[in-house]
């Protein structure tokens, strides 16, 4: 087919579901408050179902809500029929996802959720359906026709049924009050797992900082400075905080009598760059790259006290970036 362009169908394509997200964007109204309140209020599990490409939909909507720390699984309709109605408690929420509105297999699980009162949120083309009059909340598709209208093959409503559930899970994370931090407990691994890592995972403890007191002479300070090898030493005033730091600069500026000093004539007052241990490893990455000044190392303090120390090479080797 020499008159075939596949770039071009490629762009058609994604215009045309483009624009039917930003379509769906414009009708969001107070069915999706609903949604969200019913997703929100919910004491148990949320429920994913659906069948075909709307099943497949719903398993990566369950997975969402899994890892934005909301407890969330897939059910097969059709084996809910055979037993696996009974995963589904009178705490949970389902969410049903179907085109039509109309899939047969999806019946025993809008039966079972009328008899227990049990929330029901529809993600389909035709509230007038048999999902959609089940419903406590609609989601209703855009009508915007499928990106293959000659075989109407699920394309456009499968990708506004993800993006709806993307939105909800967003939704329900912002205003659980949903963080960072949370949502490394469920990202250990990977990039994501990496970005989310916290100073307190990777910094090193109060055994190995570089600490004197203001007090003590240089001749000693150079030991602990020497044996920590963080290149810099830290020195405390008398209720145990960060008074100052001594580096390789202080030193040089110094070394004409530096050992008749003490440490806390030597030190530069109040370090300019500390971190908390729950700051993210990467916003303190950002921090010791910033030129003024650039550092590569770091004392982490917690209500004033030194607590740990952090080095840029800690936070490159657990692939922060």
């Amino acid at each position: 087919m020499k008159d075939f362009d596949a770039v071009a169908v490629g762009r058609r394509v994604l215009s045309a579901e483009a624009e039917a997200l930003s379509a769906q964007s414009a009708a969001l109204g107070e069915s999706f408050v609903r949604a969200v309140d019913l997703l929100n209020a919910a004491k148990g599990r949320i429920i994913c179902t659906g069948m075909g490409k709307s099943g497949h939909v719903a398993h990566k909507i369950a997975a969402t809500f899994a890892s934005t720390g909301s407890a969330a699984f897939f059910v097969h309709p059709a084996e809910a029929s055979h037993g696996d109605l009974g995963m589904i408690t009178r705490d949970d929420v389902i969410v049903g996802l179907s085109k039509s509105g109309e899939a047969r297999e999806l019946a025993d699980v809008l039966a079972y959720a009328k008899r227990f009162a049990i929330p029901l949120i529809a993600l389909t083309a035709d509230p007038n359906s048999a999902l959609g009059r089940a419903a406590d909340a609609v989601l209703q598709l855009a009508d915007t026709g499928e990106a293959t209208a000659e075989v109407n093959a699920p394309t456009t409503s499968t990708t506004l049924q993800m993006a709806l559930g993307d939105a909800l899970a967003v939704a329900l994370l912002e205003r659980r009050g949903f963080k960072p931090q949370d949502f490394q407990v469920f990202h250990p691994g990977g990039k994501i797992g990496a970005m989310l890592r916290t100073v307190g995972d990777l910094m090193h403890g109060f055994d190995e900082l570089p600490l004197v007191t203001a007090e003590t002479p240089m001749r000693e300070a150079l030991l602990v400075m020497t044996e920590k090898r963080w290149g810099i030493l830290g020195v405390t005033d008398t209720a145990g905080r960060l008074a100052g730091a001594i580096t390789d600069g202080d030193l040089r500026r110094h070394i004409d009598g530096l050992m008749e000093h003490t440490a806390g004539q030597v030190m530069t007052p109040g370090p300019k760059k500390t971190v908390p241990p729950g700051m993210l490893a990467s916003e303190a990455l950002a921090l010791m790259s910033d030129p003024a000044p650039a550092v590569t190392v770091l004392f982490v303090v917690e209500d004033v006290q030194p607590v740990g120390i952090l080095h840029v090479h800690d936070i490159l080797r657990a692939g922060v970036m």
